[in-house]
């Protein structure tokens, strides 16, 4: 076995084995969200209500650490710069405990920005409480909402896509979703399992 593939494959059990217990999945489909603010990495607030011509957003929680989350930054990328300018960004959220985590604190995330060339919004949601409104369970972890009526609405929860270790060849979930929205189509597969290192969360 490569050494790459046996060391996401260890690291990712290990992210599944040290998830915090008691936390159940909920399906978001139809639901609505709060709006909220949250810091970047780089110190500033970012809040969804600036985002005045946005249709919707692609919203990723993700992390430092996981190797599964690892493989997908690229892909945060490419979906950042074909929907970004069709008014469907993507915010990033680690909602890691940092106590838990020291290296997903605001220093470790602005590195591993700045180390991906992230060109999109890197926040921390230190007090867990947007994970929580969304019940997020792993990094990585994608929610597509959209605007509807004024009111932020889930229409896809899940995966990025179904082939963490080869894209070329994966069904891309999140950007079949964001198609169908903006053609005014409900997604075809509104909800999927997600994959990934789980979320800590403070009990």
């Amino acid at each position: 076995m490569p050494r790459i593939v046996y060391s996401i494959l260890i690291g990712t059990l290990w992210c599944f084995l040290s998830s915090s217990k008691g936390e159940k999945k909920v399906s978001m489909i139809g639901k609505e969200v709060p709006a909220f603010t949250l810091p970047d990495c780089k110190g500033s607030k970012l809040s969804i209500n600036n985002y005045k011509n946005a249709k919707g957003f692609i919203i990723v929680f993700t992390c430092n650490h996981c190797p599964f989350a690892k493989l997908y930054t690229k892909r945060f990328n490419e979906l950042n710069k074909k929907y970004k300018p069709l008014g469907v960004p993507i915010l990033a959220i680690n909602p890691m405990d940092s106590l838990v985590y020291e290296d997903e604190n605001a220093r470790g995330m602005k590195v591993w920005a700045a180390s991906q060339h992230f060109n999109f919004p890197y926040l921390q949601d230190g007090s867990q409480t947007v994970a929580r409104s969304f019940y997020a369970l792993h990094t990585p972890q994608a929610f597509v909402i959209w605007k509807e009526n004024n009111k932020w609405i889930v229409r896809y929860s899940g995966a990025i896509d179904n082939n963490g270790q080869h894209p070329e060849i994966a069904k891309p979930y999140v950007a079949n979703a964001v198609e169908a929205l903006l053609n005014h189509k409900a997604p075809a597969e509104p909800e999927n399992l997600s994959f990934g290192c789980a979320i800590h969360y403070r009990q």
